[in-house]
This record gives structure tokens, sequence and C-alpha cells, in this order.
């Protein structure tokens, strides 16, 4: 695989800080089409910082909103539009794309983040949470983009281990388990490295 789309079961379920990781380990290029809410950094920052990539390899975004909501809203408040053209995806191999929190979070009214990934042929990584309620958010979310004919890669967890949930969402939704990511403190560039290629290399099966 060269381009993977990395979506979430949620918000906040550290979607940005595993594709950090993975565009670390892949030396990839990484683009955030769409952010939305900019007063606390932007997730293209935060990726540059735990990467360890060389700043050309983090494209800019398309959009770049300053509302913290949904990306229809937040277009919707500071006067954009999101045009189709807008998202048409970069030609640089490797790629990590990162969607705008979970695979239904609207970026139009017409338009979902899961919509945005069939549209690029993307195959997706679901990142999902280890806590209670990631067995039905999770199975949820890979029915979803597999409604739209896209090509699940797998399920990446963070957090603490557990086994029953992971092993759970696996069996049931068919779905690889990937690995999982441990919470990090500290959590820097060099202890994200280790820590991915402890947890992912042999799961992703690049």
């Amino acid at each position: 695989m060269t381009a993977f789309a990395i979506t979430g079961t949620d918000t906040d379920v550290g979607k940005t800080v595993f594709a950090a990781g993975l565009a670390g380990y892949l030396g990839a290029w990484y683009w955030k089409p769409v952010q939305a809410g900019t007063d606390d950094g932007t997730d293209a920052l935060r990726v540059a910082a735990l990467s360890g990539l060389p700043p050309e390899r983090i494209l800019p975004e398309a959009y770049r909103l300053a509302t913290p909501c949904s990306p229809h809203r937040a277009a919707r408040i500071d006067g954009v539009t999101i045009e189709d053209a807008a998202l048409a995806l970069p030609v640089q191999r490797p790629l990590v794309v990162e969607g705008a929190g979970g695979a239904l979070v609207p970026l139009r009214d017409d338009l979902t983040v899961a919509d945005q990934i069939a549209r690029w042929g993307l195959p997706a990584i679901v990142v999902a949470r280890t806590t209670l309620g990631t067995i039905s958010h999770t199975l949820m979310t890979v029915e979803v983009l597999r409604a739209r004919g896209i090509t699940v890669h797998g399920v990446a967890f963070v957090g603490d281990a557990n086994e029953d949930s992971e092993a759970t969402i696996g069996r049931i939704g068919r779905v690889r388990r990937l690995g999982r990511l441990p919470f990090l403190d500290p959590l820097n560039a060099d202890t994200l490295a280790a820590a991915f290629a402890d947890a992912f290399t042999e799961g992703l099966a690049l």
C-alpha cells in the first residue's frame, strides 16, 4: 500500500498521534485536507512535531477553518464552501491522509468523510479506543466504510490493553487487528517512533 486514509470511531480517539506514527514509519507525506479549529494549533503542526518528518512532507490543508466544530458548520460560519476540486488527492507517495473526526462527520451537507474516502479510492485504517463502547462504535464504522465500497485495511487501537474487546472487533467485524498504541508519557517523536514500531510493524503488513 502506498496511501492510506485514516479515520476514527469518534473525535479524540488518538487518530492524529497514530497518523503521525504511521507517516514517520513510512517516511510518507501527511495531509489533513480539512482542519476545523485552530485555537490549540492544528493537526498538521502536531504531526510535524511527532512524526520526525521534514517540513516539506507535511502538506498544507485544503481548508483551515477557525471554528472547532463539524467541518460543514465550521465552513458555514467562516463563509467558506468546501469544493470537490480542492479535495483532489495529492500525487505524493507514500501518503497518509487524515480525516476529520469519525467516518460520518459531514464536510458538507451532501458529503461525509466516508464519502470522500470512497471518492479517493483509498484503503482505510480505523483508529479506535479500547475503552467501554468501542465494540459498537468500531463495528459501525467498519460497516459504514464497507457500505461505500471502501477496503478496510484494519483497526488500530489506542489505549490500555483490552484483549476481549479488541478480539471481538476483529472476529465479528472480520477485520484485521493491526496493533495497539499505548498511552505515552512523555509523548514525543522518539517515544512515538519506538512504540509505533513495536506495536504495528508486524500488524500493518505493508
